[in-house]
């Protein structure tokens, strides 16, 4: 063995060791990684540094703003409300909707949103149903991860196996090349979770809340501790409303607060109720104010009573909210009115109530802001932002627990059903490669307004793409070194010739060992490489190997320190390192087992 070869062998085992310690960040092993093969004279700085040039970082920071658009616009929130609405009490129900859900919908988004956007989803479940909310969130990280076994885009490690078949003069894989293999993997895995899986998920207390973290409150009880009067419901609008007779209604003490109208793009625009608008047809609208005045309106033919506000928040939580706020003691608006003070730079913005030295304050046209007060102030999201961004005049003392559950651009959702779909069909039917289309999804998330430029780049995260770009150069290392060409002359020497089904299960195993340590990006990064040639001195297609890494590198079970996808949910289902070797073992055997059986009646030898 040449010293370059022991060289990279001993780097990689130092960046596994660094990785598996948990205490030095996997990016900066990555920089360790390219340093190392500089320093070490393994390859010239722009070889090293090749990684960062490569489509594969500009693939996945494309993705990231994919994913961020589909969390902006709801369409994963819409997920989990399906999920609660069919899913019942029932566990098996459930667990089936469940991983079902988060399988296919990280086959279009990160596998770690996906699991970040489920955590709470099943948390309310299990707080709703009174199931046990650990026998729900494991089986639910697993289907996540299963979801990069079902399109090209799914996970990282699938780009890098194609562009090292593109590299080494093969096509690439497409969109939906080894979807099947990838479904009846999330089958068997729903099946082994409910025959035999969950039941060795015992029932586990709830972690005790951290002491120092206050609660927030729900935005009844703000409402409440205000000592706002009344009470407030949303009502449908029949026909037009003439304005002296929304005026008459005013004058009895009801308040139209906001209302919501379908505009010329069919989507429907909520914004705050102002003196001299008028209502149409299909209208709907918020009013607060005295019962029994709700009671006349709701007694009118042309207003239709829903629900008080507290049953039905979903058609306002998104675009309308409220915060409380503390007036700074050295404000500018300090004597101004409460209206003047907000609507100077906030003109959506309504003051609901007051509150000085724990005492109500009438609102009053002619009501005066003082130091100390705090105010409950309504209106869009964006301008509550707004206004709590002036903290030499407003201190934000809390927002409503509601406000975690809020779509910042409801209204865009349709919009990016179509991106999504566009990036699907263009990436599907090969009409551009799959950098492109995901590049073109990203700049119209942009482009048709789902998000800012500023929020998308915020929405790449630099770690990951420093991680695979510091890896990839790893790769090349071997093979230049003749450290790939070692390891596949050792592999064959193992298993021989004549079995290519065995080549394959030594894959599997070796790319799921290296996971057990490293990154799943890694491992493909190092085994990927190394497939194809084993199949060149095979003299067979590398299709079938490939598969079997790539499939390896997205069955992380075992440890829940192998991926994000599996780690988050260990504190909030209150799992131990046991559990994931009592699930993930035998699933990843299973896996790998389903993997060399099925994956060559796809991709023939």
């Amino acid at each position: 063995m040449s010293p370059d070869i022991s060289f990279v062998f001993a780097l990689i085992g130092i960046a596994a060791v660094l990785m598996a310690s948990n205490r030095v960040r996997y990016d900066l092993v990555a920089l360790i990684v390219v340093l190392a093969l500089i320093m070490g004279n393994i390859l010239t700085i722009g070889e090293a540094l090749s990684g960062f040039g490569s489509s594969v970082v500009i693939l996945v920071a494309g993705l990231l703003v994919v994913g961020e658009m589909l969390q902006r616009t709801g369409v994963a929130r819409s997920v989990g409300d399906m999920i609660l609405k069919h899913g019942g009490g029932n566990e098996t129900q459930l667990l089936i909707l469940l991983m079902v859900s988060a399988g296919f919908l990280g086959s279009v988004m990160s596998s770690t949103a996906v699991v970040a956007i489920f955590i709470p989803i099943v948390l309310r479940i299990a707080a709703e149903t009174g199931l046990d909310k650990s026998r729900l969130l494991l089986p639910m990280s697993y289907a996540a991860l299963i979801s990069g076994m079902l399109t090209l885009i799914a996970t990282t490690p699938n780009l890098v196996v194609s562009d090292e078949l593109v590299a080494q003069g093969y096509q690439a894989l497409g969109f939906f090349s080894f979807f099947p293999i990838g479904l009846l993997i999330l089958a068997v895995t729903i099946i082994y979770m409910l025959v035999w899986g969950r039941g060795l998920l015992g029932v586990r207390k709830a972690a005790e809340p951290a002491k120092h973290k206050r609660k927030r409150r729900a935005a009844a009880e703000l409402w409440t501790a205000y000592q706002i009067q009344g009470e407030v419901y949303d009502f449908w609008i029949g026909g037009p409303v003439p304005l002296e007779e929304i005026r008459a209604l005013k004058a009895k003490g009801a308040v139209i607060a906001a209302r919501r109208r379908r505009a010329s793009n069919r989507e429907r625009e909520t914004v705050l109720f102002r003196d001299g608008m008028e209502l149409q047809r299909d209208d709907l609208v918020l009013v607060r104010g005295p019962k029994d005045v709700l009671d006349q309106i709701a007694a009118r033919a042309d207003f239709t009573r829903r629900s008080a506000i507290g049953a039905r928040t979903e058609d306002w939580q998104d675009s309308l909210g409220i915060a409380d706020v503390m007036v700074h003691p050295e404000a500018s608006i300090l004597g101004q009115t409460a209206s003047k003070a907000l609507t100077r730079e906030t003109p959506e913005l309504e003051c609901l109530g007051i509150l000085r030295n724990g005492d109500p304050v009438p609102i009053e046209a002619d009501t005066i802001v003082k130091a100390g007060d705090r105010m409950l102030v309504l209106g869009p999201w964006d301008e509550l932002d707004q206004l709590v961004e002036m903290p030499d005049d407003f201190v934000l003392l809390t927002y409503p627990k509601e406000r975690e559950n809020v779509v910042p651009m409801l209204s865009k959702f349709s919009i990016a059903i179509g991106i999504l779909a566009g990036m699907v069909v263009l990436s599907a039917l090969n009409i551009v490669p799959v950098t492109v289309a995901v590049l073109l999804a990203a700049l119209a998330a942009v482009l048709f307004k789902t998000m800012s430029a500023d929020q998308a780049y915020a929405s790449i995260s630099l770690p990951t793409l420093v991680l695979i770009a510091g890896m990839l150069p790893l790769a090349n290392a071997l093979e230049t070194t003749g450290g790939s060409a070692l390891i596949v002359e050792h592999l064959l020497d193992v298993v021989g010739e004549a079995n290519p089904r065995v080549m394959m299960a030594a894959l599997f195993l070796l790319t799921a060992t290296l996971g057990l340590v490293l990154s799943n990006t890694a491992s493909a990064v190092l085994v990927a490489p190394i497939s194809i040639t084993a199949a060149e001195a095979m003299g067979v297609s590398p299709y079938p190997m490939a598969i079997s890494v790539l499939i390896a590198a997205s069955a992380a079970f075992s440890t829940p320190v192998s991926t994000p996808v599996v780690t988050l949910v260990v504190t909030p289902g209150g799992y131990s390192f046991g559990d994931f070797l009592k699930l993930g073992v035998p699933l990843t055997l299973i896996v790998g087992l389903v993997t060399i059986l099925v994956t060559p009646l796809v991709f023939p030898y």
